[in-house]
């Protein structure tokens, strides 16, 4: 009798993990393995690159760069923030407004590598980029701030 209970529950908890693995709305909420993320923001006159990874931020402001620690926690929220996107849409996500068009405002873009693979944004302007990345972009604001503040 054991035998059989035994058995029945192994084909159910099988049956439910191959269910979670088909089903389209379990596989928008999996994990993403991020590489590596980049914030570039460019005008005539200014070049900016914000390049972070698990373990570094590395800043180039023209031909300048420095290289800072990240901590597991600013690493961990950057990585919440873009299980909350779907990266294959990012690149046509509309940017709210267009200063960039005539240099009122810095070019922006970000660039996401994660499992190997890239996902570029639309350009945007710095400051106001589309709603879906507007928590993301927040997050890798503060910790360009964070960095720039410690000494």
């Amino acid at each position: 009798m054991k035998a059989i209970i035994l058995s029945f529950l192994m084909i159910v908890v099988n049956s439910c993990s191959v269910q979670s693995h088909n089903n389209p709305q379990f596989n928008n909420i999996e994990r993403k393995e991020i590489d590596k993320i980049e914030l570039k923001e460019q005008t005539r006159g200014t070049n900016r690159s914000f390049v972070l990874n698990s373990e570094y931020l590395i800043t180039v402001l023209n031909e300048n760069t420095s290289k800072s620690k990240v901590s597991l926690s600013e690493w961990e929220n950057i990585e919440k923030q873009i299980n909350l996107i779907e990266l294959s849409k990012i690149s046509s996500l509309a940017a709210p407004t267009t200063g960039r068009y005539s240099d009122q405002a810095l070019a922006s873009t970000i660039i996401v590598i994660s499992n190997g693979k890239t996902y570029q944004s639309s350009s945007f302007d710095a400051g106001n980029p589309p709603k879906e990345l507007a928590s993301l972009y927040k997050a890798i604001q503060q910790i360009i701030q964070n960095k720039k503040t410690t000494p």
